[in-house]
């Protein structure tokens, strides 16, 4: 699948100005949009088709969004997830990152901001599923990074089960190798858009990652940089062709 504005959107909110607010102007962009009110609605629609991306409310009159994002990861993890969560609840939004969900929208919010956020993070999952000729991959910490393939792999064969976001961050680090990246430059690189004063998604992102790829106090993947940001401290190696 590529990105385009006719990318399939299912759009789970109970409140129905909304789903009609946001049916109306995601078509108007050229998304083909389905709504459901709720979780039963939701896994109705998800059984009759896949959406390329799931734009979901927390707060749901049969249920919690953010247990339905779990669930999702599980069974269906290449769904992009995008949480709508109400202002206040910092909470959801990091609970939300932390059960492998892609970006969060605080409400309320312009649908001109929604449908941004929609592009950019089809643009993350899908800018390397094109094979290029000239695809590099990256060997680092005995682990390497497949960009064409999205996966990351020890080198006993173990794949190292990534979120989207999870992935482009690291993908992000590898590409700059040893250079000092700030929590502002990591979400521009990885979301495309600037930091709430507010916003923990990235350092959220990094403790879920450094978990995952095994980091010990002993043989550190990432270094923190009080008031600078994350720098990768392993050796990293470009290697071209297939593997």
């Amino acid at each position: 699948m590529t990105v385009t504005a006719a990318s399939d959107v299912l759009i789970v909110d109970d409140d129905h100005e909304i789903r009609a607010l946001l049916s109306r102007y995601l078509e108007e962009q050229g998304f083909r949009v389905s709504t459901a009110s709720n979780l039963r609605g939701c896994n109705e629609a998800l059984s009759r088709r896949t959406p390329d991306l799931l734009v979901l409310d927390v707060m749901l009159p049969d249920g919690s969004g953010l247990d339905l994002c779990r669930d999702l990861r599980n069974r269906r993890p290449h769904i992009p997830v995008i949480l709508l969560t109400a202002l206040k609840e910092d909470i959801d939004r990091i609970l939300g990152l932390e059960i492998g969900a892609d970006d969060y929208l605080g409400k309320p919010f312009n649908p001109r901001e929604l449908a941004a956020r929609i592009r950019a993070v089809l643009r993350r999952t899908n800018e390397d599923s094109s094979p290029e000729p000239d695809q590099r991959r990256f060997r680092f910490a005995e682990m390497t990074l497949d960009p064409q393939l999205r996966r990351v792999t020890r080198d006993n064969g173990e794949v190292v089960s990534l979120t989207g976001a999870e992935f482009d961050l690291l993908k992000a680090f590898l590409e700059r190798a040893g250079r000092l990246l700030s929590r502002d430059q990591l979400l521009d690189l990885t979301q495309g858009r600037d930091r709430d004063p507010a916003d923990r998604s990235i350092d959220v992102l990094m403790s879920r990652l450094r978990r995952k790829l095994g980091e010990t106090a002993d043989e550190p993947v990432f270094r923190t940089i009080r008031n600078g940001g994350y720098q990768l401290v392993v050796p990293v190696t470009a290697v071209k062709g297939d593997p």
